[in-house]
């Protein structure tokens, strides 16, 4: 797994202020700017944050580059609606010797991998087999069309794969660029840091947590799984660690983890 902040709006706190003071101000919007100090301006973020007012945060944005997750990774992600996404297409990349993400738990029992790896090679073997077979059946059709062999080639195997890949498997790495503003953000790290979350939306979503402090502190600094900043809310399905749950993102906050 990597993940890497690639951009994110200039100077965070002081543009969420503007945009919180324009509500309540005749003034230009570069003259609240240019008049909020940083110091001035992570005060006001943090007075937001105690008012519960949300909606000026919308206004900045983190884009991160990931890679090394699954596509199972992919299904879940992508269920936060309030973000952009561009994902490596299985359309468009051929995936004959792809890259697979292994659990854990999986990895540590050698009799569980020995079967893993197993199915991933039968995975790829099929593959390979039905990408191949297909390309062959589609190239005279576009040959017949009169196109020439290079691009009849080209466009055989663009659609082999798209049928092929019907049998690739969750575990499959795919890679993609995300773009959230940080209202999302917080709101996705409430439900993916906490540790009901799958162990690989977890790690990415603690690593960009992390990323995120070291650029805009003021705005993530209590952000984290739900229990940081309050009581536990999944009741009877709680870990019961929320203790240990903090302490853990209280070192994040702090640029030791």
């Amino acid at each position: 797994m990597k993940v890497v902040l690639l951009a994110h709006t200039p100077q965070p706190e002081q543009t969420i202020a503007a945009a919180a003071r324009l509500c309540y101000s005749d003034t230009g919007v570069e003259e609240l700017r240019s008049a909020v100090s940083q110091e001035r301006a992570e005060a006001f973020v943090k007075m937001l944050d105690g008012y519960g007012h949300e909606s000026p945060v919308e206004h900045v944005t983190f884009t991160f580059g990931i890679e090394g997750v699954s596509r199972s990774f992919l299904a879940q992600v992508t269920r936060h609606r309030l973000a952009s996404f561009s994902v490596q297409s299985q359309r468009y990349v051929r995936q004959e010797n792809f890259v697979y993400i292994t659990p854990p738990e999986i990895a540590a029992e050698p009799e569980l991998l020995k079967t893993y790896q197993k199915a991933m090679q039968q995975s790829v073997d099929a593959y390979n087999a039905l990408a191949d077979a297909l390309e062959e059946t589609y190239l005279p059709q576009f040959l017949a069309q009169g196109l020439s062999e290079k691009a009849a080639k080209t466009k055989a195997e663009k659609k082999a794969i798209e049928d092929a890949r019907y049998v690739l498997p969750n575990a499959c790495e795919t890679k993609m660029v995300m773009t959230m503003n940080v209202r999302s953000l917080r709101h996705f790290f409430r439900l993916r840091c906490c540790n009901r979350a799958q162990w690989e939306i977890r790690a990415v979503a603690t690593e960009m947590l992390r990323l995120c402090h070291e650029v805009a502190p003021t705005l993530f600094l209590t952000a984290g799984p739900s229990c940081c900043s309050g009581p536990c809310p999944e009741g009877k399905m709680s870990c019961g660690k929320t203790k240990e749950v903090r302490e853990a993102f209280e070192v994040i906050r702090h640029g030791k983890g």
